[in-house]
């Protein structure tokens, strides 16, 4: 006998595009589809622990006014129905935004985050807030990773990545300022997007460090991901939205009109990822053949871990110190530390390390002329046992710090079975050429193992 069917499960596996498909023709409701996904973290929650504030009624009651203005004949947007989990330190009017912190329990925001009302007006249904690290820092919320309870999901944006592996939801927010977008997506074996610097506001949304702050969507597939252009553009408010990617869609899934050149690139901190990872790698390189070439960096980038912990505990320090300063005893350890080097850091040593940046950014070009993509590891591994920590964000920073676009696609696996993601990052606004070459590579992976 086969395995019986869960159609609730079913439902809540679809994508964020098929389901917006599915409730405009009229094959399926919001109703349905957010009930299927209550459902679903029902059954999950218990050992997941994805959600830091989930109202089932209200949800419900937003779905119904969806699928109300369907039968209307009202215009729908590209997301009409569809729920979405929201990390919790993005602002949603009428729910808490709690920070991961006891000190702003129960901060219930009076207007939504660009972000939010960006995806309102796509007819999305905000289904809830997901855990976040302390403050987005690395001190752990509950969440487990969905593949094994006994490990991390990675972080600080662990419940979005955990809640869309999970089949909870179909696309979720999160943000990185290190790590937090693209590690947690590999550690959960989902799609992890984090566009270039500047593109999306953050208006309505925690500040830790402003020079590196950037919004990311997890999602189960590429094409989901391009919906991230729903969030773009400036709001008048972040004054670092600048960056103007264009649309996504159409170029994002489009065929590319020849084949893509690779440049896998170990980074200088190749010691750190696993046998396993580093054993993958040059497998993955020899299936691309010619397509693919290893370029090493220049040695200037092994210093951009440290430029980049310079500029984020100083700046963390001006925005989060009031918290340390407010209430040292409900604050951890690692975050009291982050606040006292950023505050013992000179404004010389800020400023230049800052500058770097920039310095970085253009050393890269003679690459990405030569190349489309740069591919390396998501991560050192699979996600690590044990909650105590969210993971190394190692091969994440030098991209962040550039604030060029970045995807983990889950195509690998550890020695263990669980997921470990390829990261591929491209030169800054070319997030479109970023999720076709993505595209490109799958298809060409997928046909190497049905050879």
């Amino acid at each position: 006998m086969g395995a019986k069917r869960n159609p609730a499960r079913e439902l809540a596996a679809l994508t964020a595009r098929e389901a917006a498909r599915r409730i405009a023709e009229g094959a399926l409701t919001s109703a349905e589809l957010v009930a299927a996904c209550l459902d679903n973290i029902a059954a999950q929650e218990e050992t997941v622990q994805a959600w830091a504030f989930l109202d089932r009624d209200k949800a419900m009651i937003e779905a119904k006014e969806r699928d109300r203005r369907r039968q209307r004949g009202l215009p729908l947007g590209p997301l009409h129905g569809v729920p979405v989990g929201v990390k919790d330190i993005i602002d949603v009017k009428g729910m808490p935004t709690g920070n991961g912190t006891p000190l702003d329990e129960g901060r219930r925001p009076f207007a939504d985050a660009t972000v939010i009302r960006r995806l309102r007006a796509a007819g999305a249904v905000i289904l809830g807030k997901t855990v976040t690290t302390e403050l987005a820092y690395y001190h752990p919320g509950k969440t487990r990773n969905p593949h094994d309870p006994t490990r991390t999901p990675g972080g600080s944006s662990s419940g979005s990545a955990a809640a869309v592996a999970a089949g909870m939801v179909p696309l979720a927010l999160g943000t990185q300022t290190n790590g937090s977008v693209i590690r947690p997506a590999s550690y959960c074996g989902v799609v992890g997007f984090k566009p270039t610097f500047g593109s999306v506001p953050r208006s309505g949304v925690l500040t830790l460090a402003p020079s590196l702050d950037q919004l990311g969507l997890f999602a189960r597939s590429i094409e989901d991901a391009a919906l991230a252009e729903l969030l773009m553009g400036e709001d008048g408010a972040d004054l670092d939205v600048r960056e103007s990617p264009g649309p996504l869609t159409a170029t994002a899934l489009a065929e590319p009109p020849v084949t893509p050149a690779l440049a896998v690139v170990k980074t200088p901190f190749w010691e750190r990822a696993d046998a396993a990872t580093r054993d993958a790698f040059g497998e993955l390189a020899a299936a691309l053949g010619e397509a693919a070439a290893e370029v090493e960096l220049p040695e200037v980038f092994g210093r951009g871990v440290g430029w980049l912990g310079g500029v984020m505990a100083a700046e963390m320090a001006r925005n989060l110190g009031h918290y340390v300063d407010r209430a040292p005893a409900q604050v951890s350890e690692k975050l009291r530390e982050l606040i006292s080097d950023g505050r013992a850091m000179k404004a010389p040593d800020y400023l230049a390390a800052r500058d770097m940046r920039q310095v970085l950014r253009e050393s890269l070009g003679p690459l990405f002329q030569r190349f489309d993509v740069i591919v390396t590891p998501a991560a050192t591994g699979e996600a690590p046992v044990g909650l105590e920590s969210t993971g190394d964000p190692v091969f994440c920073t030098l991209w962040t710090f550039c604030g060029l676009p970045t995807l983990s696609v889950p195509l690998l696996t550890g020695p263990n079975g669980l997921p470990v993601g390829v990261q591929l990052v491209a030169p800054p606004g070319q997030d479109a050429r970023l999720l076709r070459t993505a595209r490109w590579l799958v298809h060409t992976l997928s046909q190497e193992a049905d050879a």
